[in-house]
């Protein structure tokens, strides 16, 4: 399987907030690109539109606390190759949380050479984004 990694991001909180925060597909929503529509979610999945790809629906296959989720595409998603987005978490020290998210993958050659640019600016947003909310005063 083929990787895309993310920039490590440190985030200024504890590693249970952002744990709880990522375990909870409803809140995903505030780290989705502006390309992404008709975003719907439960706790464990979520279905969306993005521009010029179509309808994904994605589900949360593993929760291991304070160190890896792990997203999949829903059984019925049609998208010509398979995928998993891995967010790891990490905790150098206390109230710091390192995350990273991995793209792993298994597409064609050709697919992957039109999509490595993408799906790399894609998992940079996540950690961006993921940041940015996290950091804000309110958020606890």
């Amino acid at each position: 399987m083929a990787q895309i990694k993310s920039e490590l991001t440190i985030i200024n909180k504890t590693i249970d907030n952002i744990y709880g925060f990522l375990s909870d597909f409803n809140n995903f929503k505030n780290l989705m690109p502006e390309q992404v529509s008709n975003w719907q979610s439960t706790e464990d999945s979520c279905s969306f539109n993005v521009s010029g790809i179509g309808q994904l629906s994605l589900k949360m296959t593993e929760r291991l606390p304070n160190t890896r989720l792990t997203i999949i595409p829903e059984a019925g998603t049609k998208i010509p190759f398979t995928f998993e987005l891995v967010c790891l978490l990490n905790a150098p020290v206390e109230n710091q949380t390192e995350t990273e998210f991995i793209f792993n993958h298994e597409m064609p050659a050709m697919i992957s050479m039109m999509a490595s640019r993408p799906l790399q600016n894609l998992v940079d947003i996540f950690g961006k984004k993921l940041k940015e909310y996290c950091e804000r005063p309110e958020f606890s």
